[in-house]
């Protein structure tokens, strides 16, 4: 996922930007402004968003890496058209605030950097106009700007692997051997740049020392991103969060709103095992250690023991539901990937079982060429439509039972599509990784609880307000 043979031209440049030197909280969760989209173009927009499914499914299975005292905080959690969601974090001293991605598929937190920060192939860039112009992190402007020593320890986090700071950190201009630059890969692009050494504020909270990101250069990632992952790097490792917790809105993909949910940090320190009331658990499953796949441990892997459609018991190999020792297999969840991915041997038996129970409604199998998504049918002429429960049951006796707006997409009220991806189905199929990645649609108005400190995950369905 990191690269330390990436130019170290960025560190170079970088020099003369810099400076030489128990509660809760509560954080939105939100998206921009954008124009409301034609119904036509709600197919194009599904597509999209399965081509995104299907590329970080891809990169979640098939990580690139190379060598190189009770307190809690609430914040806003905003839902955006292109599937995601973001929170915003404020840093340095005085406070920069930010957009971030929320992303529990990753460890490292990262924002655009520098007046010259530069994105290619995004929607918004640097050079568009000041009022959808991507606000960067200006470190010149921070008292506690740092940038991180070669022989920091932290440096390794970012890197996943040890430096050799007289080999990777050579050259004398970079001021007295830092930490070499990184290159992050994404699903849908890449991101590079210099740690640094910062302090992250959050209400009366505030983090010195704080490892992040600062990005001069990236490709199709229009705002930063805060890891959420199980790595040393991420935002609830750095903080030494014993939970942290959110209910995610309803997507709209014709639109972004202003309408925002929260994003709860617990940094509570004692150690404790009660349970949030109304929520079912299930525990956390070991991750698999692989060489060359460090990536695996960032992800929080659950025990789904089966699923049922309309009460019937979905046949999927158990290969898929639980992780091997070579990786290979186990389900996942991860707030990154918008529709849930199956492997191919594990979505065939769950798109046969709705296309066996659905008699009601014509299957128009020439939107799913245009869509990517399978099965889909035709719900003009109904006056209320109707279809089989979607149920999964988790290790520990925790079971939920979605919602039929979380696990269809309803266009236009003319068609309505099963939102689970596959390769092979849309795509090429490329085995290895998770067989399943549980994506942020299906967890819709739901409240989820990452209970850190006791190894499981909570759930309730909840309306997000």
């Amino acid at each position: 996922m990191v690269s330390v043979s990436s130019s170290l031209l960025y560190c170079l440049s970088l020099l003369s930007l810099f400076p030489i030197i128990s509660s809760s909280i509560t954080i939105p969760l939100q998206h921009p402004q954008t124009n409301q989209i034609p119904f036509q173009d709600q197919y194009q927009k599904l597509n999209h968003l399965v081509t995104t499914s299907l590329a970080r499914a891809r990169h979640l299975k098939h990580p690139q890496t190379t060598p190189a005292t009770t307190t809690t905080t609430t914040a806003p959690l905003f839902s955006h058209s292109y599937g995601g969601y973001s929170v915003s974090l404020s840093f340095g001293t005085p406070p920069q605030t930010l957009s971030f991605i929320m992303d529990t598929g990753s460890d490292i937190v990262w924002f655009p950097c520098t007046s010259h920060y530069l994105c290619k192939h995004c929607s918004v860039s640097s050079s568009s106009s000041p009022s959808s112009r991507i606000q960067p992190f200006i470190p010149k402007e921070s008292s506690s700007s740092k940038l991180l020593g070669c022989k920091n320890p932290k440096c390794s986090w970012i890197h996943r692997s040890n430096i050799n700071c007289d080999q990777d950190c050579s050259i004398k201009s970079c001021l007295n051997q830092t930490c070499p630059p990184y290159l992050i890969f994404y699903g849908s692009g890449t991101t590079g740049g210099v740690a640094l050494s910062e302090t992250l504020h959050l209400h009366s909270l505030s983090k010195p020392n704080f490892l992040v990101g600062c990005s001069v250069i990236s490709s199709h990632q229009p705002a930063g991103i805060a890891g959420f992952g199980r790595g040393l790097s991420s935002l609830p490792s750095q903080l030494g969060l014993g939970k942290f917790s959110y209910c995610l809105l309803s997507h709209r993909f014709d639109d972004d709103t202003k309408k925002s949910s929260s994003l709860v940090l617990d940094i509570e320190q004692l150690d404790s095992d009660k349970k949030t009331n109304a929520l079912v658990y299930t525990p956390f499953v070991k991750n698999p250690i692989v060489d060359n796949k460090s990536s695996f441990s960032v992800y929080y892997y659950l025990g789904l023991r089966r699923i049922t459609v309309g009460g019937h018991h979905v046949k999927v190999p158990y290969k898929y539901l639980s992780p091997g020792e070579d990786g290979n297999g186990g389900v996942i969840i991860d707030s990154g990937t918008t529709f849930t991915f199956m492997a191919r041997e594990a979505f065939e038996p769950l798109s046969d079982e709705f296309v066996r129970q659905i008699k009601d409604y014509r299957r128009v199998k020439e939107i799913e060429d245009v869509i990517g998504l399978r099965p889909c049918f035709n719900v003009s002429d109904a006056k209320t439509v109707s279809f089989p429960e979607l149920r999964l049951y988790f290790k520990g006796g925790a079971d939920v039972a979605l919602p039929v707006e979380n696990y269809f997409a309803f266009v236009g009220g003319e068609v309505a599509c099963l939102t689970v991806v596959a390769d092979g189905v849309a795509g090429p199929e490329r085995v290895g990784g998770p067989g399943m990645i549980l994506g942020n649609f299906q967890m819709q108005n739901f409240y989820v609880e990452y209970d850190l400190r006791n190894e499981r995950l909570g759930f309730k369905q909840e309306k997000c307000n």
